[in-house]
């Protein structure tokens, strides 16, 4: 177990210290002596921090305390007691969406009204147990039981909290889950952020598995299709309660009983879990010093019986030999995210639109399970086909060959699946691109999987994972070919067995003993494994067409072998150590409203970054100039402002990297197709100007006026008075960018003679003023006279004046006196409600 991280600066010193020390722990953990010598209970007055030893039951099952879940964010947790395992296994957490910072973070049995509270490193309460007591005394202690169950209890013994009423993902034996506790899936393997599935009872009173996407939500287990009755249930009983007993028995008071496959044994360590893959299951812990456990029981004995696993237009299928699920993508669609298959497919070509010529290709052996937008029975295939031609809503149909005639209609291509012997769906494709696929109106499709975005969501450590595949078209005998599939994996093994290889000798071989330079090597390790991954010069050089568009200086608009529109951007010369140290930390950025970064080119003296493309150019394109006819409507530019500021608070915030953007403008600020804000430039400034140094923290402070980043007219006052510059220097930023929102101006502009007060620093001192002699509950009267004309009144007032509110806190002096992202987005969406 070695730390990766690749930063060299006082907090990264800290953060290794930090991670030192919980390995010293865990080792320590393996003598059963040490184990018993740590405490179950936290007294009031207590605390636990990153670092410190956690609390342990009394038998040595399980322990609760900070579970690193990044390279600097850490989970309150309980976790099964495993030294030897890499990865423990979580059985509860506390703040799973919201992590916090590992230096200053603790966990904490007030004194004053005795909660347990986990405060984040700035001291905010990022989640509590609200804990009283009825004699007014509140907790005296918080203690982790043999079961695994943290309980806060007062003086006389009183439970005032307890874990297992507020599950996560996993039922332990004696815990219940009921109505308003529901089980919630992690978003990916190893996570603890919550995904998309859920463990419920439905209103009939009923446990269900439902899977509650971006897009739709479906129950899927058991059979939507039948009655509670033919289920097997029974539906309004009001008790709604399930539980898993240390025997390995499930019973519910829906009828649901079942059954773990080594039942009977009550020494074994047992867990209900609802697995990020959305299938439900009981896992059986087979060696406890390692952490390692077998599936004794699953919900769905089939994987891709579960729905949304390859979210639109994906299909689920089987490899023969081991019968491990992939998702794959029809021919001419392409994954949306190659990281996230949750996400599905996307047509190549684009949508498909109303009134224009289509033909027909056909897809064998495939069902898209549900959403059906009509079924009609006892009609020929030529019917079923001007059905679906006749209508704009109709994406596809299916039709079963051999059988009666039935014809589906699909408005919704999810839950693809196969093989199926008779199924064939039947896709509209627009004649327009008919060459480029080189597709008949008579064509097959293929099945086409993109290797390396596997991601088969199987839990089980019996089946394979990582497959990667290439379904041929039916070549007549009604079975897909798959001579080409096993040539496929020969291949990929043999790639897998060089890679270990290569990975074994420039990891234990050739590494430098130092400690830095193992981290450093840890560190390129994981981002191969990642989806942020290296591009060779050539294969660059020939998605842009030799750099031939322009998006930008020195950004060039691309197309990579798999689709995706990619942005290319030139970076200034650096050593490969400096180029791989910023590359550590972006690399594993993902939000919404931040330019995905997809992997880099460090070849010779070439330096280039590859991100997402986002179509709609910047927010000073769309919003700044005379020219513009139809300005951003004042919603567009709300949602801007929230998005934007989103983005921010993630990276200052719950990236847990401490880093500063140190650019933020309007021409930073991309736009996509629904205008929802993207920021990019994230991670350049030193790229792009060819200056590093080790003590830039990017959270941490900046004294020297030297190194002052930014764009004049955006940048924070304290970078030019040589004071430290934290996140509030991003904060001042971000003002400015409010303003300019509001007044459809470059407030940033308004500059005058050096040793003079600036327009702006003047147009923000009236603004205070005014506002100061404004009761803050009511709209200025002055407020229409400052948004942009070119709205012509049409704006909320409401929202108009607490965004100025803002903008003009954002903008103060003192950045103490400045709030937090957090806070600017809180007060955003509060006024957007």
């Amino acid at each position: 177990m070695r730390a990766l991280t690749v930063l060299t600066t006082p907090a990264a010193f800290l953060l290794m210290i930090t991670t030192a020390t919980t390995l010293r722990l865990a080792l320590a953990a393996s003598d059963d002596d040490n184990q018993h010598r740590r405490s179950s209970i936290l007294w009031r007055g207590s605390y636990l921090s990153v670092g410190d030893d956690a609390l342990v039951s009394p038998n040595g099952a399980f322990s609760c305390g900070f579970h690193r879940v990044a390279t600097n964010a850490y989970a309150f947790a309980i976790w099964y007691t495993a030294p030897a395992a890499v990865v423990p296994t979580l059985a509860w957490t506390a703040n799973r969406d919201a992590p916090v910072n590992g230096m200053g973070s603790r966990a904490e049995l007030r004194g004053d009204d005795g909660s347990l509270v986990l405060q984040d490193f700035d001291g905010q309460a990022v989640w509590s147990t609200n804990t009283t007591s009825t004699t007014g005394a509140g907790a005296e202690r918080a203690q982790l039981l043999d079961t695994g169950n943290l309980v806060v209890s007062d003086a006389e013994g009183r439970t005032l909290w307890q874990s297992f009423d507020w599950p996560t993902d996993t039922l332990l034996p004696g815990q219940p889950i009921t109505r308003y506790r529901p089980l919630v899936s992690a978003k990916a393997r190893g996570s603890t952020y919550s995904g998309y599935y859920s463990f419920y009872f439905d209103s009939y009173n009923v446990l269900n598995l439902m899977y509650d996407g971006p897009e739709i939500n479906i129950n899927y287990w058991p059979d939507p299709f039948k009655t509670w009755y033919d289920n097997k249930r029974m539906a309004f009983n009001s008790t709604r309660q399930g539980r898993l007993d240390e025997r390995g028995r499930f019973t519910a008071s829906d009828n649901l009983r079942f059954n773990a496959s080594d039942y009977g044994d009550a020494g074994v360590l047992r867990r209900l879990t609802l697995d990020y893959d959305g299938n439900l299951r009981v896992h059986s812990l087979v060696d406890a010093s390692r952490g390692t456990w077998r599936a004794t029981w699953a919900a769905l004995p089939r994987l891709c019986d579960v729905h949304g696993i390859c979210g639109r237009y994906g299909v689920c299928t089987y490899e023969p030999s081991s019968g491990a699920a992939a998702c794959s993508c029809p021919e001419g669609f392409v994954p949306s995210d190659p990281g996230d298959w949750s996400k599905g497919c996307r047509r190549a070509y684009g949508d498909v639109v109303c009134g224009e010529d289509v033909f027909f290709a056909e897809l064998p052996h495939v069902d898209y399970w549900g959403f059906d937008y009509n079924m009609t029975s006892g009609v020929t295939f030529e019917t079923c086909r001007e059905i679906c031609l006749d209508d704009c809503n109709c994406q596809a149909f299916g039709y079963k060959k051999g059988g009666t005639g039935k014809c589906y209609s699909k408005v919704g291509m999810w839950n693809g699946r196969g093989p199926d012997a008779k199924q064939f769906i039947y896709f509209k494709i627009p004649t327009r691109v008919q060459k480029d696929l080189n597709l008949s109106s008579s064509s097959v499709l293929r099945l086409i999987f993109d290797g390396h975005a596997c991601d088969t969501r199987e839990r089980d450590a019996s089946i394979g994972t990582g497959i990667g595949s290439r379904y041929l078209r039916n070549s007549g005998g009604g079975k897909i070919n798959f001579v080409y599939f096993y040539s496929f994996l020969a291949g990929l093994f043999v790639v897998e067995a060089v890679f270990i290889l290569i990975g074994y000798i420039f990891i234990f071989v050739l590494a430098d003993p130092a400690a830095s330079r193992r981290v450093h090597d840890e560190e390129g390790y994981s981002l191969v494994l990642s989806n942020f991954r290296r591009f060779e010069y050539d294969e660059l050089s020939h998605a842009t067409c030799d750099f031939a568009e322009e998006l930008g200086k020195t950004v060039y608009k691309g197309v990579l072998a798999d689709g995706r529109d990619v942005a290319v951007t030139r970076l200034a010369e650096a050593a490969d150590e400096v180029f791989r140290s910023e590359l550590s930390v972006i690399g594993r950025i993902n939000h919404m409203n931040l330019v995905k970064i997809w992997g880099f080119c460090s070849e010779g003296s070439h330096r280039l970054l590859v991100c997402e493309y986002v179509e709609n150019g910047s927010l000073a394109e769309a919003h700044f100039g005379a020219e513009k006819e139809t300005p951003l409507a004042w919603h567009s530019r709300y949602k801007i402002a929230v998005g934007a500021a989103k983005g921010l608070a993630y990276l200052h915030h719950e990236c847990l990297e401490w880093i500063l953007h140190c650019d933020v403008k309007p021409e930073n600020i991309l736009l996509d197709a629904d205008l929802e804000p993207k920021i990019t430039g994230l991670g350049l400034v030193k790229l792009l100007s060819g200056e590093y140094d080790a003590d830039d923290a990017a959270g941490g402070q900046v004294p020297s006026s030297s190194r002052a980043q930014g764009t004049r007219g955006y940048v924070a006052p304290e970078w030019a008075l040589s004071q430290p510059v934290t996140g509030k220097a991003d904060v001042y930023s971000f003002g400015v960018v409010l303003l300019e929102l509001l007044s459809g101006q470059r407030v940033s502009e308004w500059l005058v003679m050096e040793g003079e007060r600036t327009g702006f620093q003047r147009l923000v001192a009236l603004l205070k003023d005014e506002m100061e002699r404004q009761d803050r509950t009511s709209v200025p009267a002055w407020l229409p006279e400052f948004v942009d004309a070119r709205l012509l009144g049409d704006f909320s007032h409401l929202q108009a004046a607490a965004m100025l509110d803002l903008a003009v806190t954002c903008v103060h002096h003192d950045p103490s006196r400045r709030p937090s992202m957090n806070t600017v987005v809180q007060k955003l969406i509060k006024s957007q409600e």
